[in-house]
């Protein structure tokens, strides 16, 4: 895998950028994807209203809320109380607490309760920054469709952004945030609405939202929640009635997805709550934390399955087969094969749902609870449920035909694949034609610049070659490799370099030192050290590689321009200027040739150059250098480009050193307004701007020229990595 990566600033990381204009939008998950919207589009953002009560709710508001009063009531205050606060800084609220604690019910619940208060409400299933992506995508479909619809899902999602900064009294929710800092991007650049977030982890919040730990019902609340749920003859429950429901209560640790479960369960089955309690028999043990999640859901289940059963077996396969999907947004059709008829799955679904088992989002998909899929993975040997669903996912794999998909089927496929992959069970032997999913879901993946969200997939398929094929076997090499670069590109080099290190060793043994995937496999934990911070065994890898690929490829070949890159970056880190000049010198002039001097690789040397003779103290060639690349780039990659302000914001750095800070401060005002634009007022690009600008004008004031470079850390450009 080969390719010149673009400069650091605004261009790498969990980041997500928008601007407005006609350049269009740059946006980003874990990987960077720049995205240029037409002028149209752009118009369309700005011009497009949201109609009344616009948005999208995963259900309706419970009936049944209970306890959670004084929550609600907080939520509204704090939101509100920091909308009002700061006029820069979007109204955040992050509830976190464990699975089962009734997190989402509670976002739904004041999302229900204050809709008219905002001009769109849009949920968003938040586990990944793809998901994120993907809900984006969605929004735009659903407010512009006429454009949209002839729209890739990443120029969806980018036009969203711009909507979403064009527009203001709106509400994003972001459920289950498994990452926090997924959320900083958005939170970064949007500024004119409400951002809720929930998440079963309470760290790595305190920097980016004020947080409400949502604990367990106290016990009194509970019993009422119990009540309702029963729904007693009378309307009204008696003091035993009460007394069962505070025992049963304090049975299932007060925890709402087991009240809520077993109060479906004597509903629907008329059993009362003390005979319900005593058939679960001992109270159930508790941990740390308190009540054990998965051993009440546990617990509880095993009444429920048969109830369920006698009353439609076919039910009960649906949700042992959804139990090792994602748990939102399972397509129905999915599902389809297993059923006889339509008219059958709808009745065995209807019947899950009646026992409080899934929820319907739309006519079309259907949510399960995460808790209730991690009790059903853990049912038996072999898991009831994992063969049909690697058959059913294998079956609704996109381009399954040999024609191309359309980019929703594969937003729509992939959360599933991956969850297959992610809950595969320990020593489990997936089927053929499930590895073959796992490597068409990872080819999609790479190809759209998203390796870094292939780590289960390639985890799945290099343990299935390893016991088919043994350690040594080609295939097994070649994945273990890619899994060390996911790894990589996830900023985990601790655990890229021993896959490295036992991948190489195997190639060398098995196809000789100078064989194309051992220089590979050489280069990949050369880069791999080299991002730990292991320069001592990086550069002599670096220098080995490069000479081998001179040897075997040739001198300008581009698999040795990128060995000569690596290597001369690695001596720059080194401080090691007399051998990464003459390198990133050599490297120009040989890519100038080979590829023309605006390929973006040609234009990457030579700032790389450029950064070189400034840290040397040359000046005088550094800023031609960057003046150059500057043009080119606002030339071939636009004004707004990431790459294009990396440009423009070192060389406002380089003037402001020469002492000339009537060239310095107009380039430090305009980078900072595009970066303002670009990625919003918070970013942390754009606080170093901002810095640089007010620093620059105190220096003019005093008459000093000293400007510090923050620009200059971010701009050493990472290697193409093979």
């Amino acid at each position: 895998m080969i390719g010149e990566q673009p400069p650091g600033v605004g261009a790498s990381g969990d980041r997500s950028m928008a601007a407005g204009g006609s350049i269009g939008v740059a946006i980003s998950g874990d990987n960077t994807r720049v995205v240029i919207l037409p002028p149209d589009a752009v118009h369309w953002a700005r011009t497009v209203q949201a109609p009344p009560e616009a948005g999208y709710l995963p259900g309706s508001a419970s009936g049944v809320f209970v306890g959670r009063e004084d929550e609600l009531a907080g939520l509204r205050a704090m939101l509100t109380g920091e909308g009002t606060a700061a006029v820069t800084q979007a109204a955040v609220r992050a509830i976190h607490g464990l699975g089962g604690v009734g997190k989402s019910t509670l976002a739904l619940q004041y999302a229900h309760r204050y809709r008219g208060e905002y001009t769109l409400v849009w949920w968003m299933t938040a586990e990944s920054a793809e998901s994120i992506v993907r809900s984006l995508s969605e929004l735009a479909m659903s407010l512009c469709p006429h454009w949209a619809g002839a729209a890739s899902p990443d120029e969806r999602a980018a036009w969203a952004m711009l909507w979403l900064q064009e527009h203001s009294d709106w509400l994003l929710i972001f459920d289950n945030i498994e990452n926090p800092a997924h959320l900083r991007p958005y939170l970064g650049t949007l500024h004119r609405g409400h951002h809720l977030a929930t998440s079963r982890k309470a760290t790595g919040w305190h920097a980016l939202a004020p947080t409400m730990a949502l604990g367990l019902l106290p016990l009194e609340k509970a019993t009422d929640l119990l009540c309702t749920l029963v729904a007693f003859p009378d309307g009204t429950a008696t003091d035993h009635d009460r007394d069962a429901a505070r025992e049963l209560a304090r049975t299932l640790g007060c925890l709402p997805l087991a009240l809520e479960q077993a109060g479906a369960y004597a509903f629907q089955t008329g059993t009362d709550l003390d005979t319900y309690r005593q058939s679960l028999g001992l109270v159930l043990d508790e941990v740390t934390e308190g009540i054990d999640p998965e051993r009440t859901i546990a617990r509880i289940w095993d009444h429920t399955i048969t109830a369920i059963t006698d009353r439609n077996p076919l039910a009960v396969t649906l949700l042992t087969v959804m139990a090792w999907l994602a748990p939102d947004d399972i397509p129905r059709t999915y599902l389809a094969p297993l059923a006889p008829t339509s008219i059958a799955l709808n009745s065995a679904l209807g019947v899950l749902h009646t026992y409080n088992m899934v929820t319907f989002t739309d006519q079309k998909n259907l949510n399960v609870h995460r808790l209730v899929q991690t009790v059903l993975r853990t049912r038996g040997n072999p898991p009831p449920g994992r063969a049909d669903a690697e058959r059913l996912i294998h079956q609704a794999m996109p381009s399954h035909d040999g024609s191309p998909a359309p980019a929703e089927q594969w937003q729509q496929w992939l959360p599933h694949i991956t969850a297959l992959a992610e809950s595969s069970p320990p020593d489990h032997m997936a089927a053929a034609e499930t590895i073959m999913a796992y490597r068409t879901a990872t080819d999609y993946l790479h190809r759209q610049g998203r390796t870094v969200h292939a780590v289960s997939l390639l985890q799945a398929i290099l343990a299935h070659a390893e016991r088919t094929l043994g350690d040594t076997h080609p295939a097994t090499l070649t994945s273990r490799h890619q899994l060390a670069y996911a790894y990589k590109e996830a900023g985990n080099p601790e655990r890229a370099i021993p896959l490295h290190e036992t991948t190489l060793a195997q190639r060398e043994q098995t196809l000789g030192h100078t064989h194309p995937s051992t220089l590979t496999s050489r280069n990949g934990l050369a880069t791999a050290y080299d991002d730990a911070g292991d320069l001592e065994r990086a550069i002599p890898l670096y220098e080995t590689t490069l000479a081998q690929r001179e040897q075997t490829l040739g001198h300008t070949h581009p698999s040795t321009l990128t060995s000569r890159n690596n290597l001369a970056y690695a001596h720059w880190k080194a401080r090691d200027l007399e051998q990464a000049i003459p390198l990133y010198e050599t490297t120009l002039a040989q890519r100038e040739q080979v590829l023309g001097h605006t390929h973006p690789d040609t234009l990457t040397s030579r700032s790389n150059l450029a950064v070189a003779f400034e840290t040397a103290g040359d000046l005088e060639r550094a800023i031609p250098l960057y003046e150059a690349t500057l043009a080119q780039r606002e030339q071939t990659l636009g004004h707004t480009h990431p790459s294009t302000l990396t440009s423009r914001g070192i060389l406002a750095n380089a003037y402001a050193n020469a002492g000339d800070l009537e060239r310095a401060i107009p380039l430090y005002e305009t980078t900072l307004a595009q970066r303002e634009q670009v990625l919003g007022h918070t970013h942390p690009d754009t606080l170093t701007s901002r810095s640089n600008l007010a620093v620059a004008r105190a220096a003019q004031r005093t008459s000093s020229s000293t400007c510090p470079p923050d620009d200059h850390t971010n701009a050493s450009t990472p290697r193409p990595h093979d």
